[in-house]
């Protein structure tokens, strides 16, 4: 094997010596197909119907995203899979997707192929992506959110209470927003920890339980 190396690195030397331009141009023209099927590649894995293409995805999160705004809303405007789970930028982009091949290991050995065993994960796969959420600083939230350009005079009331006292905190969305596209799993901070994180730092209930309205203060 060494041996047919050294002659192949020898072939190529001597033609190079012969002809570098032709070798340069066929160099050339191999790294634009490599990159323009590579770059393609990553397109093609970057659509909702990509995400939704196996039956983890589709029978599960899938389904309960579609009950949610990010879906559909008055607006018509859509934040898919990608939108909120893969960065925009190049370098970002490429680290999570080398990170997602994790989740092909996963698939062949049917780490969550039923509802039961998806149910038994579910914390733990949030607990991941929330952890990346926060280290990013929401990064792909911002790609659509961003305080800066925020008009909170014309959100409701409590709204502009939590996100003007999330700004003086720097605080950032998934601290609060962790179930706005997925349910919750049910066994959510069961030791208890954030509820007690949340009374020492007296932050209001209702930043996580929507439907309980915040008293005058």
């Amino acid at each position: 094997m060494l041996n047919k190396f050294k002659n192949y690195l020898q072939s190529y030397c001597s033609l190079s010596a012969r002809c570098p331009i032709g070798v340069f141009f066929s160099v050339f023209t191999l790294g634009i197909l490599f990159w323009g099927a590579f770059n393609t590649s990553m397109e093609l894995t970057n659509t909702e119907s990509f995400c939704i293409s196996c039956h983890e995805m589709q029978e599960n999160v899938y389904q309960e995203y579609k009950k949610t705004i990010h879906y559909a809303n008055r607006t018509g405007v859509r934040a898919t899979c990608p939108d909120c789970h893969v960065p925009k930028d190049w370098v970002h982009k490429v680290v999570r997707k080398i990170g997602a091949t994790n989740e092909l290991f996963h698939k062949m050995i049917g780490s969550i192929n039923t509802k039961e065993k998806f149910e038994a994960k579910r914390l733990e796969l949030a607990e991941h992506v929330w952890d990346t959420m926060k280290s990013t600083d929401s990064r792909e939230c911002r790609n659509c959110h961003s305080f800066n350009y925020m008009a909170l005079k014309k959100q409701k009331k409590n709204s502009q209470k939590k996100h003007k006292r999330a700004v003086e905190n720097k605080m950032t969305c998934i601290d609060c927003h962790m179930g706005v596209a997925h349910n919750i799993a049910k066994d959510f901070d069961k030791d208890g920890k954030i509820h007690e994180s949340f009374r020492k730092t007296a932050r209001p209930c209702s930043d996580c339980h929507k439907d309980m309205v915040e008293g005058e203060w």
